[in-house]
């Protein structure tokens, strides 16, 4: 497979990533501010995985994204 091939499936599973994360955070949290907007779009997959984890057991945002929002 071509280095542009394995980059644009690598960007699909994060945009897949991010769109179930932001819907599990929605979830708990309600509406996200345009910031984490903005940060689950930029993620790689390993910090979206950890976040994806941390949802489960944070009771904040700030919780779950490690920092302030």
């Amino acid at each position: 497979m071509s280095g542009f091939a394995q980059r644009f499936i690598e960007q699909g599973v994060q945009r897949g990533e991010a769109r179930i994360l932001r819907s599990q955070l929605q979830l708990r949290f309600g509406e996200l501010p345009d910031v984490v907007q903005q940060r689950l779009e930029t993620a790689d997959a390993d910090t979206l995985l950890s976040w994806s984890a941390r949802v489960l057991t944070a009771k904040t945002l700030d919780e779950v994204l490690g920092n302030s929002t």
